[in-house]
């Protein structure tokens, strides 16, 4: 494990100041507070459930959420890949603040979390499943295609996305991890939950629906396998499957042209393997949407589902084929809108909110749900006033939430830093330093599939989002931060690995490429250098 950097060390201060300041320990929370369950799933489109993106695929489950509860329509994740939005879920802290930059770099092992408080002011407390929000994970491949975003050469570091049909008709456990997750959960919420005196945190993480590995990719394979059974695939109604429109390769953003690349996108791809890639991909969310059913049921079950806020959510999107990309780590609203729908006691039904939040949201909502004392220097607020629809003024003593959520990105696949400010019907997304590459804007009220830049055309918008972003962040600071953390970390693996070097390097994913001409690869690494 890694020594936090100094902004990391300054915002755990903070937090652990602020919770110790205004809270006065607990020893036991009241027996009226509600339980909470939070599911959190790893790769879900959140456009899926709302209209008209809720057309593709049955979702039984998110269904039965958004007529007894509240289906949040602009919540974003605030950085686009597994461990840094899991940092910020996790801590109510934007990823410039944790230093969060890469699936590698996440929170320290020991950091506080909304979870660790709420046992800590007498919640029982159980995780199950995917957490992902510490640093130290992920494959090496991962980290090192991160730490060499700004060399210069271009390898396909993923497997060409692909489609695989396992088992059978009635086969719906395909999943088989999440499935033992899932038990565990029920069996925790039946045997254990249900005889509790005072409120239980329960958290189900979900792989699902993340695409599969791939074992010809190399390393530790890529993931870039959507797989399902026949019984799934029948919830998929083929007709509503759109097609993503595609610019040429030579008019796509110069960022977009590098993910595509490294995601082994760039080829040729038939109408019918798009349409089947979207296919499969709708039908894995089909099976995280029974898990979460399983949830409910057991909740129903116990007598406990009217006592107990559940929140649904996830990590990120996927953009299965929308702008020739699969995967996450765009600004896209495939890979960035993610799902958010809370149900339980004082929660109202039948309600679509419009506002724009982000996963540092959770947090705040968390403290909030158990009346502990929320601290003030979180990035996030709490959703609690939308939820209820109380006056901001009454729960938040910062005043009401700002109109725009903040998202970005520093990891693989994109060979630049990238910051996207959401705000009314403006998605702005600017890179690096904010000069060295093209920004982009786009209006989703007229363009909601994101097809036309009109940077160029508001250029008055652009200076007006671009002075809100840098009043959030010193983006460009922080861009040239990453870029110096990158090179570090690359100097001392490849110091740790001696003779060795040259050999491991070139049997990463990027295997492939890297193979035909090793040595033209490392001399443009020895150059970045």
């Amino acid at each position: 494990m890694r020594d936090g950097g100094p902004l990391e060390r300054a915002a755990l201060a903070l937090l652990l100041m602020a919770a110790g300041a205004g809270a006065r320990p607990r020893p036991a929370a009241p027996k009226d507070q509600s339980n909470v369950v939070l599911v959190a799933c790893d790769s879900l489109d959140g456009r899926l459930t709302f209209f008209p993106g809720n057309q593709t695929v049955n979702l039984p489950s998110i269904n039965f959420m958004k007529r007894h509860g509240t289906v949040f329509l602009n919540a974003y994740t605030n950085s686009p890949i597994c461990c840094p939005s899991r940092a910020a879920m996790w801590s109510g802290l934007f990823t410039h603040l944790t230093e969060s930059w890469n699936n590698f770099k996440g929170l320290d092992p020991d950091y506080v979390t909304w979870m660790d408080l709420m046992e800590k002011h007498g919640y029982h407390a159980q995780k199950f499943g995917k957490l992902d929000f510490t640093s130290g994970h992920h494959s090496v491949s991962n980290r090192v295609e991160a730490w060499t975003r700004d060399v210069n050469f271009l390898l396909r570091q993923e497997g060409r996305p692909m489609v695989k049909l396992t088992g059978h008709r009635k086969q719906f456990r395909v999943m088989e991890t999440d499935w033992r997750n899932t038990d565990k959960a029920v069996n925790w919420i039946k045997e254990e939950a249900v005889n509790f005196t005072r409120p239980f945190i329960l958290y189900l993480g979900l792989n699902l629906p993340h695409p599969y590995p791939s074992p010809y990719a190399g390393e530790n394979f890529g993931s870039s396998t959507f797989l399902t059974s026949p019984y799934w695939l029948e919830k998929v109604n083929y007709e509503a499957i759109k097609i993503p429109k595609w610019s040429a390769l030579s008019e796509m953003h110069r960022v977009d042209y590098y993910s595509s690349y490294t995601k082994n996108c760039t080829g040729e791809f038939s109408k019918e393997e798009v349409r089947n890639i979207r296919a499969f991909y709708y039908a894995m969310c089909a099976e995280t949407d029974a898990m979460l059913g399983e949830i409910i049921s057991a909740l129903r079950d116990t007598g406990l589902l009217g006592k107990t806020v559940i929140i649904f959510t996830a990590d990120h999107g996927e953009l299965a084929m929308e702008h020739r990309q699969f995967y996450k780590m765009s600004m896209y609203e495939g890979s960035s809108h993610v799902p958010l729908l809370v149900m339980g006691p004082g929660i109202r039904e039948q309600q679509q909110i419009p506002n724009v939040v982000s996963l540092v949201d959770i947090y705040p909502t968390m403290l909030d749900i158990a009346r502990i004392p929320v601290p003030q220097n979180l990035s996030g607020y709490s959703l609690i006033p939308l939820l209820c629809e109380k006056a901001e003024s009454e729960t938040s003593p910062r005043g009401p939430r700002p109109s725009w959520v903040l998202s970005e990105f520093h990891g693989c696949n994109v060979n630049s830093s990238v910051y996207m400010l959401r705000t009314g019907k403006w998605k702005y997304i600017t890179y690096s330093d904010g000069s060295s590459v093209p920004p982009q804007l786009f209006d989703l009220t007229a363009d909601p599939d994101e097809l036309t830049n009109v940077a160029i055309k508001f250029p008055v918008t652009v200076h007006s989002l671009d002075k809100i972003l840098r009043s959030i962040v010193n983006y460009p600071k922080v861009s040239s931060s990453v870029q110096e953390y990158n090179k570090q970390q690359f100097i001392s693996w490849k110091q740790s690995l001696g003779h060795n070097y040259s050999s491991v390097i070139a049997n990463l994913r990027w295997h492939q490429d890297w193979l035909k001409d090793q040595k033209k690869y490392e001399n443009a690494i020895d150059k970045w250098l």
